[in-house]
């Protein structure tokens, strides 16, 4: 991986075709005594932007004339790999499109504002700087070039609020897992190296609206457990994993013998919703000594708090290593709590669950 770090402004290169976006893009990043913000109308006028003056992060539409916004992800992740954030439109191409681009190495998404600066809300205003912050810490890595026409993976039908088939026992372990910055990938390593009989898993990756929709769908797709996007009600089963809607908190709490999720909204928590302390928090007092929790990549501090929680109601709780992090600081300030049992590099926490899993039976 290499690392991205700003001296002086974060130096911010806004490529969209929209002059609208530019223009509401430019407004509430320039605004920042940190950033510095520069503007394409296309891919093409970026590469020759980026050769007098290297980005720390590019804020990339993934559809614009000339050169598809996918296409110059691709190239620069191969060529010379900068933060890229994928500002995407919520109809279903552009959700399908943005899930793409996080294979290909994007390390985020915000929601393509639809109006002008004024109607730009300030708590989406919010979202935007904290991921173009977070985004400029980030560590990337460069990416061969993708073959021309990939073999498309197997696909599963989405899964949906009942499973098919005969019911799946309640699970009597839970593993809650919080994430942000480039959590997308790292939460497709861990939930695809999940056996068919896992423990339940809830997760909280920092993601807009309608997209987490989108990601369950593409990891049920990939993984042999079922993974769907979390809706109020939904019964907590081995053999599931189940994705925090976007704009909204997911808890988990008991009902008899029964683990089930609300999802509800409410003012945001560690400046995210959903909030990785909110569900960590939920978890302690539902499940105590019966969960695991998990923190991946990501800034800030959001699921610290929460972890302490869990820790205080007998949790086994893991942090990704830092080596591994895309960012290193929602594990890094979940660590200087005390809350951790164990620090891991990605590729083991699967197996760190699954053998947790086993000894607590």
């Amino acid at each position: 991986m290499t690392e991205n770090s700003a001296h002086g402004p974060i130096q911010v290169l806004v490529v969209d075709d929209s002059a609208v976006v530019r223009q509401v893009m430019q407004a509430v990043l320039a605004g920042e005594t940190d950033m510095a913000v520069t503007v394409a109308a296309d891919p093409l006028i970026a590469i020759e932007k980026m050769k007098q003056l290297r980005p720390h992060v590019i804020l990339l539409d993934l559809e614009m004339p000339r050169m598809d916004g996918l296409t110059f992800l691709r190239k620069i992740m191969a060529e010379d790999p900068v933060p890229t954030v994928v500002c995407s439109g919520v109809a279903a191409r552009g959700t399908e499109a943005a899930m793409r681009a996080l294979e290909a190495g994007a390390v985020g998404i915000v929601t393509k504002p639809s109006l002008g600066v004024k109607e730009f809300l300030q708590e989406s205003a919010l979202l935007l700087v904290d991921m173009v912050r977070s985004a400029a810490q980030a560590r990337v890595r460069r990416r061969a070039p993708l073959p021309a026409l990939p073999v498309p993976p197997k696909r599963k039908a989405p899964a949906t609020r009942i499973p098919a088939g005969p019911p799946r026992p309640a699970t009597e372990r839970i593993v809650a897992i919080g994430a942000s910055t480039g959590g997308a990938e790292a939460l497709t390593e861990i939930l695809t190296a999940m056996p068919a009989d896992a423990p339940g898993i809830v997760i909280v990756q920092h993601m807009p609206e309608l997209f987490t929709a989108a990601f369950a769908n593409h990891l049920n797709e990939l993984c042999q457990i079922e993974v769907k996007e979390a809706e109020g009600g939904d019964l907590i089963t081995s053999g599931r994993a189940f994705i925090a809607p976007g704009n909204y908190h997911a808890t988990v709490f008991r009902q008899g013998a029964q683990y089930r999720i609300g999802v509800r909204e409410g003012p945001l928590v560690s400046r995210h919703r959903p909030s990785v302390d909110v569900l960590f928090r939920s978890v302690a007092e539902a499940a105590g000594s019966n969960a695991a929790g998990v923190i991946l990549t990501g800034m800030g501090n959001d699921g610290a708090q929460g972890m302490v929680a869990m820790k205080r109601a007998g949790a086994y709780n893991i942090a990704q290593d830092e080596a591994t992090c895309v960012v290193f600081g929602m594990p890094r300030e979940a660590m200087s709590t005390g809350a951790v049992d164990d620090v891991a590099p990605l590729q083991e926490i699967a197996g760190k669950i699954l053998r947790w899993k086993r000894a607590a039976s």
